[in-house]
């Protein structure tokens, strides 16, 4: 057998029913993707510890968020290819390393420099780590057990996004040894480790059954054009924003048209594209990636906004913010399982668009209750709006991707999958530029405050005047959603039909990374 027919001998034939190494497998890489998403919701409490403990500016504080979205969506396409060229296993214990070591260093971080620097190297081997995630799991179980396994993964991302604020407030809080913020980032050692020592004995390795090219400019140009966009943003306040920012921001626009016009050449000449960009002439998938760039920008907006609107506004503790959040979470998961499971089956579309009006509802109902409270209010307050909002937000998230890619033909379900989850990242790491713009722009037009009660008012008129825009780019990703399919197209399971086991992928959770 050669050692093409080898690779895809590995690819066709997952591990046999009765070996028990495959669950250890399962856990190992769904440790890794928990591992990864609390990292990148952990963060967002601890930012004014940081903030003191550092002097970070805010600048600084909004590069150490949005520097891990943004290496995260420029290598996820990359990782992925990577780990179908040199194996999956490979690329998964390769990232699991650099994200062990990148934790290390965001929390032994001497000053705001290298903590920015280390949170950069962590999103970067997410990268690596994160896409063969779904890979593996593809490959080590069969198909009439992987709708199964698929339900637990989307269960672990549901935990993972309750227990990473919560978790983030408590290591907070504890101060223990007197490390402050820093535990939020050495607690992924020991679980890095393990994950590297249980890795190497039970992932079995695979690669794609052809061989793949990785484009190296593609990767360059999307890369320089993220930066150039997002770079300004974050430190264009500090600086004044000067007028070497707005050439960036549009010659960003410029380097998007080159890698545009790269791919086009690139698939012709050999047919292995960063990007496919005829994914783009399905008119449901062109839609489902303009909703999931402006939801991203959405997140990377609320989450930072509201993390300093109650620590540094209102001077609320990190254990109090993370706990007043747990409502919110548990509605995002509770409706993200009704909304697969129930809803979309039935009423398809609407399903999504009944999510953005009702994350809209719960944005006004915030508004109005900070205008009304000022700096007198309380968590009790705060959850009616945030549980609605949660429940909008699970109603989006969790059938999107599926919406996304129900009218894209399955040879490019891989390459779809990549671009749907980096333009989130994308949109996050946008939205969290653009907090110096609709947060910042209104704190520094008013007068130096002279007491806590001025700086509250200060940080709560800031906090709406985010809130507005957020409506406001809801209001458009609610108008966009026309363009999605009416209803999802039926999914075939493993073993039904003409397409044997691998129409099963299809049914990978939409709000994975």
């Amino acid at each position: 057998m050669s050692a093409h027919d080898a690779d895809a001998a590995t690819d066709a034939a997952p591990i046999e029913p009765s070996d028990k190494r495959r669950w250890i497998a399962l856990a190992i890489v769904m440790t890794a993707a928990f591992m990864d998403l609390v990292d990148a919701t952990i963060v967002n409490i601890a930012i004014p510890s940081i903030e003191r403990d550092l002097g970070a500016s805010f600048g600084a504080i909004q590069w150490i968020t949005a520097g891990y979205a943004l290496a995260f969506a420029a290598g996820l396409i990359t990782g992925g290819r990577l780990g179908d060229i040199f194996g999956r296993k490979r690329l998964f214990l390769l990232g699991t390393a650099g994200f062990t070591i990148a934790s290390a260093l965001c929390g032994f971080a001497a000053n705001q420099e290298m903590l920015v620097a280390s949170r950069l190297l962590q999103g970067a081997a997410a990268a690596m780590m994160v896409p063969q995630v779904l890979s593996i799991i593809h490959v080590t179980f069969p198909a009439h057990e992987r709708g199964k396994v698929f339900g637990m993964f989307g269960a672990i991302i549901g935990l993972g996004a309750v227990s990473g604020p919560l978790l983030g407030a408590l290591l907070t809080q504890w101060n223990i040894a007197g490390l402050e913020w820093r535990p939020i980032f050495l607690i992924n050692l020991p679980v890095g480790i393990a994950g590297l020592l249980l890795g190497r004995k039970f992932i079995t390795e695979s690669k794609a059954p052809k061989a793949l090219r990785l484009d190296m400019v593609g990767v360059l140009l999307v890369t320089a054009a993220l930066l150039m966009l997002i770079y300004p943003l974050t430190r264009g306040r500090e600086l004044d924003w000067p007028v070497w920012g707005h050439l960036m921001m549009a010659g960003s626009l410029v380097v998007f048209g080159a890698l545009i016009a790269y791919e086009k050449y690139k698939t012709k000449k050999d047919g292995s594209p960063l990007v496919e960009l005829s994914l783009f002439k399905v008119k449901s998938f062109a839609a489902g990636i303009a909703v999931q760039l402006t939801f991203g920008v959405v997140m990377g907006i609320f989450f930072l906004v509201w993390t300093l609107y109650m620590q540094t506004g209102l001077g609320w503790s990190p254990l109090r913010a993370g706990v007043t959040g747990v409502p919110f979470s548990i509605a995002v998961s509770t409706a993200a399982g009704l909304s697969v499971q129930k809803l979309v089956p039935r009423f398809g579309r609407k399903v999504l668009q009944a999510g953005a009006l009702t994350m809209i509802a719960g944005v006004l109902l915030y508004l109005f209750e900070a205008g009304r409270y000022g700096s007198d209010i309380t968590s009790w307050q705060m959850i009616p709006p945030l549980v609605v909002m949660g429940l909008g937000m699970g109603l989006i998230v969790a059938p999107l991707t599926d919406a996304v890619l129900s009218e894209v033909p399955r040879e490019h379900a891989g390459s779809a999958s990549g671009l749907i989850n980096t333009t989130g990242q994308m949109g996050n790491a946008l939205g969290l530029g653009l907090v110096s713009v609709v947060f910042f722009g209104v704190i520094d037009g008013k007068p130096t405050p002279k007491s806590r009660a001025e700086a509250a008012g200060a940080f709560t008129d800031a906090f709406q005047n985010a809130m507005g825009w957020v409506a406001g780019v809801l209001a458009v990703i609610f108008l966009v959603m026309f363009a999605l399919p009416a209803k999802p197209k039926q999914h075939l399971e493993g073993g039904e039909g003409g397409e044997g086991g691998d129409a099963v992928i299809d049914k990978e959770p939409a709000f994975a990374h």
